[in-house]
C-alpha cells in the first residue's frame, strides 16, 4: 500500500472524526487516515478532570480563536477556544454529557432534514453511549464505547445550588437526558475511573493498531484538491514537509464548525464572490459555507466568600491541596477530580416556549471578575447561556485571505432579552437562604447592576460563549444549504462530505459534543449502507 493514498482520508480527530475513523476501518481492506492538526492527548494535564484550566489558551492544546469586534458587545473580540489535539475539543472541554432536547432533532427534520428527527437519533446516542449510573434504558445505552458516568467527588456547593433551585421553582433531575430537561442536578460526565473519555480514548486510542489505519498528528490541511467537480485528496503540511495524500473514494471534513467551512473557502468551495475577492480560485460557488454561525452566548454571575467548601487557593484550604495529588491517585477524588461545571441544568425565562431557553453551569469556586484563569480566595459563580439563540453570523475570508469569526452577538435583539431574564432567574437561585451561610459579595455584576438596561449594560461589557459552535455548513434542502441531510455530501461536489456540528441547521439546546458524535456516527453508517 502506497503510503499516500487512502479509500478515506477524514480531516479531523475531533468528536465525530473520531467515530468515523474507528467505523470505516473496521473492514481490514479499507484503507482510512484520519489528520490532526494537533498532537497527542497523553499529556496528563487533560487526562485529569482538573486539568481544563490549564488547557485553555495554551497554543498546544487550544486554537485560541478571537472573533471580529462585535457591535453589541462594545465591539469586543469574543474568544472562540477549540481543541488542539486528539479528541478536538472532547480533549479540552467540561466533560459534560447532554444531548439536547427532542424538539431540537424534531425541528431539523421540520427544516427538511429526513432522518434526524428525535425518533432517529435516539438510538444511535444509545448505542454510542456506555451508561453506568442506571438510568432509564428507553433513553440509555449501555454497549458502546462512550462511557457516561456520575461526578466520582462533587463539591457540596453544588448541591447547595441544586437546592436553592426552589426558589425558581426548579426541582432536582438524575437525568437532563431523559424525559425532560428541566431542573437542576449534578451534571453526568463522559469519565471513566474518574479521567477524562474524549472521543479519542472511547473511538481511536482502542483501534490505533490497525493495520489499515493511518493517524497523522502535527499535521495542517491547507485544502481539499478537487478536480472536474471531485475530490481527489488533501494537500498537508506535517512533519514530511508539504504533501499530497490521494483519496480513491473520500475526503471527509470532520474539522469541526469553524475549521471545516475554512477549508471549504481555501479549497474555492463557497461564495464565489467573497473567493474572488479573497483571492482564492473559485471552484464550485456554495454561498452557504461559512454562513449560519451559531453559538450559546453566555452571561456570568461570580461571588467572594471566605468558605472552604468552595473550591479556592488560599492559606485555609493548603492543607486539601497539599492532599490533592494523593487523593487523586488513590481515589479519583480531591480537588483534581473537580471539572469545575459540575452542577447547573435547564430552567425558562418568562420567553421561553415549550422547553427550557437557558442552561446554567455552576462553579463551586471563585471565577476571577479580573478576568484571570486563577484567583487567589473563595468563592461561586453561575453562568447562564441562551439556549437557542436567534442571533446569526458566518465565517469568511477576508480581502488578504485571512479568516474571520463573526457571531454576531445579540444581533436580534432577542437573545438580549433571554440572557437578561436568566441572569435574573440566575440571582434568585443564589439569593435563597440556602447560601445564607457561605454568601459573600456579588463581584459580578454587582449589587449596583439592578435594573434590566444595567444588566443588559454588563452584558454588552462581559458577556462571552460556552464555545458551541455550529452551522456553518449546515445539511437542508434550501439554497443555503451546504451539505445533504441523506448523504452529508457536499452539493455539487463528488467525493466530499462533512461530519460534524457544522453541519446542524440550527443549535441544539445543551452541550455539543455528544451531539457530534452522534453526527460523526449517522455520517459513518450512511457511507457503509452506500447512501448517494
Amino acid at each position: 500500500m502506497h503510503n499516500d493514498t487512502f479509500d478515506y482520508i477524514i480531516v479531523g480527530a475531533g468528536s465525530a472524526g473520531c467515530v468515523l475513523a474507528n467505523r470505516l476501518s473496521k473492514d481490514p481492506d479499507t484503507r482510512v487516515c484520519i489528520i490532526e492538526a494537533g498532537g497527542q492527548d497523553s499529556s496528563w494535564r487533560i487526562r485529569i478532570p482538573a486539568g481544563i484550566l490549564t488547557l485553555y489558551n495554551d497554543p498546544k492544546y487550544d486554537y485560541s480563536y478571537m472573533s471580529v469586534p462585535q457591535p453589541e458587545l462594545k465591539n469586543r473580540r469574543i474568544p472562540m477556544n477549540r481543541g488542539k489535539a486528539l479528541g478536538g475539543s472532547s480533549a479540552i472541554n467540561s466533560m459534560l454529557y447532554i444531548r439536547g432536547a427532542a424538539s431540537d432533532y424534531n425541528d431539523w427534520a421540520e427544516l427538511g432534514c429526513a432522518g434526524w428527527s428525535w425518533p432517529d437519533v435516539l438510538p444511535v446516542f444509545k448505542d454510542l453511549e456506555n451508561n453506568h449510573i442506571g438510568q432509564d434504558p428507553a433513553y440509555h445505552g449501555t454497549g458502546g464505547e462512550l462511557h457516561v458516568n456520575l461526578h466520582r467527588d462533587p463539591n457540596p456547593v453544588g448541591r447547595m445550588f441544586i437546592k436553592a433551585g426552589r426558589a425558581a421553582d426548579l426541582a432536582e433531575t438524575t437525568d437532563m437526558n431523559g424525559e425532560r430537561q428541566d431542573g437542576l442536578g449534578i451534571y453526568n460526565v463522559t469519565q471513566h475511573d474518574g479521567m477524562r473519555w474524549s472521543a479519542y480514548r472511547a473511538f481511536l486510542h482502542p483501534v490505533r493498531d490497525r493495520a489499515n489505519l493511518t493517524i497523522l498528528t502535527g499535521t495542517q490541511t491547507q485544502r481539499v484538491i478537487v478536480e472536474k467537480g471531485r475530490a481527489t485528496g488533501i494537500e498537508i503540511n506535517g512533519p514530511g514537509g508539504l504533501r499530497a495524500l490521494k483519496a480513491d473514494k473520500e475526503v471527509i471534513l470532520s474539522a469541526g464548525a469553524i475549521n471545516s467551512p475554512e477549508l471549504l473557502l481555501r479549497s474555492g468551495i463557497g461564495p464565489a464572490q467573497m473567493l474572488t475577492a479573497a483571492g482564492v480560485k473559485v471552484k464550485h460557488d456554495l454561498p452557504g459555507v461559512g454562513q449560519n454561525l451559531r453559538d450559546h452566548i453566555d452571561g456570568m454571575i461570580t461571588v467572594r466568600s471566605k468558605s472552604t467548601k468552595t473550591l479556592g487557593l488560599s492559606l485555609r484550604n493548603l492543607p486539601s491541596m497539599l492532599a490533592a495529588p494523593l487523593r487523586w491517585v488513590f481515589g479519583r477524588r480531591g480537588m483534581f477530580a473537580t471539572n469545575y461545571v459540575e452542577a447547573g441544568g435547564f430552567a425558562r425565562t418568562k420567553y421561553a416556549n415549550d422547553d427550557p431557553d437557558i442552561q446554567f453551569h455552576f462553579v463551586p469556586g471563585y471565577r476571577s471578575h479580573r478576568g484571570r484563569v486563577v484567583e487567589y480566595g473563595h468563592g461561586y459563580a453561575v453562568h447562564t447561556c441562551v439556549l437557542r439563540p436567534k442571533s446569526i453570523g458566518e465565517i469568511r475570508l477576508d480581502k488578504t485571505g485571512a479568516l474571520e469569526i463573526d457571531p454576531r452577538f445579540f444581533s436580534d435583539p432577542e437573545d438580549a432579552k433571554v440572557l437578561v431574564e436568566g441572569i435574573k432567574v440566575a440571582r434568585s437561585i443564589l439569593a435563597d437562604t440556602t447560601f445564607d451561610e457561605i454568601r459573600g459579595p456579588e463581584m459580578l455584576p454587582g449589587e449596583s447592576v439592578a435594573t434590566d438596561d444595567d444588566i443588559l449594560s454588563y452584558l454588552r461589557d462581559a458577556a462571552l460563549t460556552v464555545f458551541h459552535p455550529v452551522g456553518t455548513c449546515k445539511m437542508g434542502t434550501d439554497a443555503m444549504a451546504v451539505t445533504d441531510p441523506a448523504s452529508l455530501k457536499v452539493r455539487g461536489i463528488e467525493g466530499l462530505r462533512v461530519a460534524d456540528a457544522s453541519v446542524m441547521p440550527t443549535l441544539i439546546g445543551g452541550n455539543t459534543n455528544s451531539p457530534t458524535m452522534m453526527i460523526g456516527e449517522k455520517c459513518a453508517r450512511m457511507i457503509l449502507s452506500g447512501a448517494a
